[in-house]
């Protein structure tokens, strides 16, 4: 049996999945950044399992991430999904969602993509941390409020520098795995390790 980080509640094979085959691995790709950054909003407040629960329905009811198309997103389409339970019904997250599709497509006529803002964040390479207990691991830190500042001028919501820093770690700009868990080393060290 693997070792895992501590948060992984070993019963749960959704969460198993999760933290073996995507929490932490190196996303460039825009589409799902903008899918982590909505989740990660909506999972403000909330479990992460009631996230990764809903994460099909957020998929469905938003177009399959696709910023162009959540970005056009109107007032009764918000009323659509604010009335389906596959979703967090929060009216500030959801229309933080939409208005943050609008800001992607913003950030990718300036800059090429989604992904050059976000990995700017650590220069372009993850950060690799060496971490020994998750009670090691703080909740944000100085990279994570520089995105979250980042972010906040270009006129994003829900991206504290909490929510940065859990984005962060589940796109893999950092690798929070702990030291003993089987993919700290999986997901990659580089020379820009913090240990």
């Amino acid at each position: 049996m693997p070792v895992r980080c501590d948060w992984v509640p070993a019963g749960d094979p959704l969460y198993v999945a999760y933290h073996d085959e995507e929490w932490g691995v190196p996303v460039r790709d825009d589409r799902r950044l903008f899918e982590l950054l909505v989740l990660e909003g909506a999972q403000a407040g909330l479990s992460w399992a009631t996230i990764l629960r809903k994460r099909e329905g957020y998929r469905r009811l938003f177009a399959g991430f696709d910023p162009e198309e959540v970005a056009r997103f109107d007032e009764r389409r918000v009323e659509e999904l604010l009335a389906d339970p596959a979703i967090v019904r929060n009216r500030l997250k959801v229309e933080s969602a939409v208005e943050n599709a609008r800001r992607v497509l913003e950030v990718q006529a300036e800059l090429g993509s989604l992904a050059a803002l976000m990995w700017d964040a650590v220069d372009g390479e993850p950060l690799v941390n060496g971490w020994r207990t998750i009670a090691d691991i703080p909740a944000e830190t100085a990279e994570s409020r520089a995105l979250s500042k980042e972010l906040k001028r270009r006129g994003f919501r829900f991206v504290g520098p909490t929510v940065c820093y859990a984005f962060m770690q589940a796109a893999g700009l950092v690798n929070d795995h702990v030291l003993s868990c089987f993919r700290y080393g999986e997901v990659g060290n580089t020379d820009r390790s913090r240990r």
